[in-house]
Protein backbone atom coordinates (compact mmCIF):
# COMPACT_ATOMS: atom_id res chain seq x y z
CA UNK A 1 0.00 0.00 0.00
CA UNK A 2 1.26 3.28 -1.01
CA UNK A 3 0.74 5.96 1.61
CA UNK A 4 0.05 9.27 -0.21
CA UNK A 5 -2.63 10.28 2.36
CA UNK A 6 0.65 10.37 5.30
CA UNK A 7 3.43 9.21 3.79
CA UNK A 8 5.77 11.39 2.13
CA UNK A 9 4.45 10.35 -1.56
CA UNK A 10 2.71 11.89 -3.75
CA UNK A 11 2.04 10.98 -7.77
CA UNK A 12 5.25 11.41 -8.90
CA UNK A 13 6.71 9.43 -6.73
CA UNK A 14 4.55 6.85 -6.39
CA UNK A 15 5.28 5.91 -9.85
CA UNK A 16 8.93 4.59 -9.31
CA UNK A 17 7.45 2.78 -6.42
CA UNK A 18 4.96 1.22 -9.13
CA UNK A 19 7.64 0.48 -11.30
CA UNK A 20 9.46 -1.65 -8.00
CA UNK A 21 6.23 -3.29 -7.18
CA UNK A 22 5.41 -4.62 -10.83
CA UNK A 23 8.56 -6.69 -10.61
CA UNK A 24 7.14 -8.62 -7.99
CA UNK A 25 3.50 -10.72 -7.19
CA UNK A 26 2.53 -7.85 -4.78
CA UNK A 27 -0.76 -6.05 -5.96
CA UNK A 28 -0.43 -2.63 -5.56
CA UNK A 29 -2.59 -0.41 -3.20
CA UNK A 30 -2.79 3.16 -2.22
CA UNK A 31 -4.02 4.88 0.33
CA UNK A 32 -4.80 8.35 -1.31
CA UNK A 33 -4.78 11.37 0.45
CA UNK A 34 -8.21 12.42 0.37
CA UNK A 35 -12.02 11.21 -1.13
CA UNK A 36 -11.37 13.42 -4.23
CA UNK A 37 -11.65 12.28 -8.04
CA UNK A 38 -8.69 13.37 -9.81
CA UNK A 39 -5.85 11.71 -7.69
CA UNK A 40 -8.25 8.56 -7.55
CA UNK A 41 -8.53 8.29 -10.95
CA UNK A 42 -4.94 8.96 -11.64
CA UNK A 43 -3.75 6.51 -9.13
CA UNK A 44 -6.03 3.67 -10.92
CA UNK A 45 -4.38 5.09 -14.15
CA UNK A 46 -0.50 4.94 -13.06
CA UNK A 47 -1.93 0.78 -11.88
CA UNK A 48 -2.87 0.55 -9.09
CA UNK A 49 -5.53 -2.14 -8.21
CA UNK A 50 -6.99 -0.74 -4.67
CA UNK A 51 -7.82 2.57 -3.75
CA UNK A 52 -8.26 3.29 0.15
CA UNK A 53 -9.87 6.93 0.80
CA UNK A 54 -9.82 8.10 4.28
CA UNK A 55 -12.59 9.98 6.31
CA UNK A 56 -15.15 8.27 4.74
CA UNK A 57 -18.29 9.50 6.93
CA UNK A 58 -21.52 8.26 5.59
CA UNK A 59 -23.39 7.06 2.67
CA UNK A 60 -23.27 10.09 0.13
CA UNK A 61 -19.45 10.25 0.30
CA UNK A 62 -18.88 6.16 -0.10
CA UNK A 63 -21.06 6.60 -3.08
CA UNK A 64 -18.91 9.34 -4.40
CA UNK A 65 -15.98 7.35 -3.50
CA UNK A 66 -16.96 4.08 -5.22
CA UNK A 67 -18.00 5.74 -8.48
CA UNK A 68 -14.38 7.55 -8.61
CA UNK A 69 -12.93 4.28 -9.01
CA UNK A 70 -15.32 2.29 -11.71
CA UNK A 71 -15.96 2.91 -15.40
CA UNK A 72 -19.38 3.45 -16.77
CA UNK A 73 -22.40 2.12 -15.72
CA UNK A 74 -21.04 1.72 -12.47
CA UNK A 75 -19.31 4.52 -11.94
CA UNK A 76 -17.87 7.72 -13.29
CA UNK A 77 -14.00 6.97 -14.07
CA UNK A 78 -12.69 9.02 -16.67
CA UNK A 79 -11.05 6.44 -19.81
CA UNK A 80 -7.11 7.22 -19.83
CA UNK A 81 -5.29 4.15 -18.55
CA UNK A 82 -1.96 5.27 -19.46
CA UNK A 83 0.39 2.67 -17.37
CA UNK A 84 -1.98 0.69 -16.28
CA UNK A 85 -3.09 -0.09 -19.70
CA UNK A 86 0.57 -0.81 -20.58
CA UNK A 87 0.89 -3.59 -17.50
CA UNK A 88 -2.44 -5.18 -17.67
CA UNK A 89 -2.43 -5.29 -21.60
CA UNK A 90 -4.94 -3.55 -23.82
CA UNK A 91 -8.01 -5.37 -22.85
CA UNK A 92 -7.86 -3.20 -19.29
CA UNK A 93 -10.98 -1.72 -19.95
CA UNK A 94 -12.54 -4.40 -20.01
CA UNK A 95 -11.49 -6.15 -17.14
CA UNK A 96 -10.87 -2.95 -14.50
CA UNK A 97 -14.12 -3.06 -13.14
CA UNK A 98 -14.02 -6.65 -12.29
CA UNK A 99 -10.34 -6.07 -10.56
CA UNK A 100 -10.61 -2.63 -9.21
CA UNK A 101 -10.80 -3.10 -4.76
CA UNK A 102 -12.24 -0.34 -2.97
CA UNK A 103 -11.77 -0.04 0.94
CA UNK A 104 -13.62 2.84 3.00
CA UNK A 105 -11.77 4.09 5.75
CA UNK A 106 -13.96 4.33 9.09
CA UNK A 107 -12.35 7.11 11.68
CA UNK A 108 -15.35 8.97 12.91
CA UNK A 109 -18.15 8.86 15.61
CA UNK A 110 -20.04 10.13 12.35
CA UNK A 111 -18.69 6.86 10.05
CA UNK A 112 -19.33 4.14 12.67
CA UNK A 113 -23.20 5.87 13.32
CA UNK A 114 -23.64 5.14 9.67
CA UNK A 115 -22.09 2.11 9.21
CA UNK A 116 -24.54 -0.23 8.08
CA UNK A 117 -25.29 2.88 5.41
CA UNK A 118 -21.77 2.77 4.37
CA UNK A 119 -21.73 -0.87 3.84
CA UNK A 120 -24.68 -0.88 2.25
CA UNK A 121 -23.08 1.24 -0.77
CA UNK A 122 -23.10 -1.00 -4.42
CA UNK A 123 -19.65 -2.45 -5.56
CA UNK A 124 -18.10 -0.64 -2.00
CA UNK A 125 -15.69 -3.97 -1.43
CA UNK A 126 -14.99 -3.47 2.26
CA UNK A 127 -14.28 -0.80 4.80
CA UNK A 128 -10.78 -0.57 6.69
CA UNK A 129 -10.27 1.16 10.25
CA UNK A 130 -8.01 3.92 10.76
CA UNK A 131 -7.52 3.50 14.46
CA UNK A 132 -5.75 7.00 15.54
CA UNK A 133 -8.34 8.91 14.23
CA UNK A 134 -10.71 6.87 15.82
CA UNK A 135 -8.91 7.00 19.15
CA UNK A 136 -8.83 10.67 18.81
CA UNK A 137 -12.48 11.05 17.87
CA UNK A 138 -13.24 9.30 21.32
CA UNK A 139 -10.69 11.47 23.31
CA UNK A 140 -8.53 8.85 23.22
CA UNK A 141 -4.54 9.75 22.72
CA UNK A 142 -3.38 8.46 18.98
CA UNK A 143 -2.63 5.56 18.91
CA UNK A 144 -2.59 1.49 17.14
CA UNK A 145 -3.22 -1.88 18.99
CA UNK A 146 -6.60 -0.22 20.75
CA UNK A 147 -7.75 -2.10 23.39
CA UNK A 148 -9.90 0.79 25.28
CA UNK A 149 -13.72 1.02 25.07
CA UNK A 150 -15.35 2.51 23.17
CA UNK A 151 -13.20 2.10 20.17
CA UNK A 152 -12.48 -1.29 20.78
CA UNK A 153 -15.89 -1.73 20.36
CA UNK A 154 -16.05 -0.51 17.68
CA UNK A 155 -13.77 -2.59 15.69
CA UNK A 156 -15.59 -5.78 17.22
CA UNK A 157 -18.81 -4.28 15.84
CA UNK A 158 -17.08 -3.18 12.68
CA UNK A 159 -15.95 -6.59 11.26
CA UNK A 160 -19.17 -8.12 12.43
CA UNK A 161 -21.21 -5.56 10.48
CA UNK A 162 -19.02 -6.11 8.00
CA UNK A 163 -19.44 -9.66 7.70
CA UNK A 164 -23.58 -9.05 7.16
CA UNK A 165 -23.14 -6.99 4.15
CA UNK A 166 -20.66 -9.49 2.56
CA UNK A 167 -17.58 -6.93 2.89
CA UNK A 168 -14.30 -7.06 3.65
CA UNK A 169 -13.08 -6.17 7.23
CA UNK A 170 -9.64 -3.96 7.79
CA UNK A 171 -7.48 -2.50 9.75
CA UNK A 172 -4.20 -0.86 10.38
CA UNK A 173 -2.14 -2.62 13.42
CA UNK A 174 1.03 -1.73 15.40
CA UNK A 175 2.54 -5.41 15.83
CA UNK A 176 2.14 -8.59 14.29
CA UNK A 177 0.71 -9.88 17.60
CA UNK A 178 -2.56 -7.46 16.91
CA UNK A 179 -2.88 -8.07 13.79
CA UNK A 180 -3.23 -11.80 14.46
CA UNK A 181 -5.91 -11.29 16.89
CA UNK A 182 -7.34 -8.93 14.43
CA UNK A 183 -7.23 -11.92 11.85
CA UNK A 184 -9.04 -14.30 14.92
CA UNK A 185 -11.93 -11.66 15.14
CA UNK A 186 -12.40 -11.83 11.06
CA UNK A 187 -10.19 -9.26 9.82
CA UNK A 188 -9.33 -10.11 5.90
CA UNK A 189 -6.72 -7.34 5.23
CA UNK A 190 -4.32 -6.28 7.66
CA UNK A 191 -1.51 -3.46 7.39
CA UNK A 192 1.17 -3.79 9.69
CA UNK A 193 3.43 -0.70 11.09
CA UNK A 194 4.74 1.41 8.27
CA UNK A 195 8.61 1.31 6.13
CA UNK A 196 9.24 4.32 8.06
CA UNK A 197 8.24 2.89 11.86
CA UNK A 198 10.31 -0.69 10.98
CA UNK A 199 13.78 0.80 10.07
CA UNK A 200 13.58 3.20 12.71
CA UNK A 201 12.53 0.58 15.37
CA UNK A 202 15.31 -1.12 13.83
CA UNK A 203 18.47 1.38 13.66
CA UNK A 204 16.79 1.87 17.17
CA UNK A 205 17.51 -1.26 18.92
CA UNK A 206 20.98 -1.55 17.38
CA UNK A 207 21.30 1.79 18.93
CA UNK A 208 20.26 0.32 22.38
CA UNK A 209 22.31 -2.93 21.80
CA UNK A 210 25.51 -0.97 21.54
CA UNK A 211 25.07 1.09 24.53
CA UNK A 212 24.60 -1.64 26.61
CA UNK A 213 27.88 -2.82 25.19
CA UNK A 214 29.28 0.64 26.91
CA UNK A 215 26.99 -0.07 30.12
CA UNK A 216 29.04 -3.40 30.44
CA UNK A 217 32.47 -2.14 30.23
CA UNK A 218 31.45 1.00 32.60
CA UNK A 219 30.79 -1.35 35.56
CA UNK A 220 33.41 -3.93 35.13
CA UNK A 221 35.82 -4.13 37.44
CA UNK A 222 38.71 -4.49 35.07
Amino acid sequence: TIDMQHGINDHSTSISMLQAIANSPTIPFARVPWNEPGIIMKMLDAGTCGIIAPMINNKEECERFVSYCYYSPLGQRSFGPIRAQLVYGLDYIQNANSQIITLAMIETKEAVDNLDEILSVENLNGVYIGPADMSLAYGLKPQFDVKEDPVFSNIKLIVSKAKEHGKIAGIHNGTTEYAKEMIALGYQFVTISSDYRAMSSFAQNIVKEMKEIKEIKESSSY
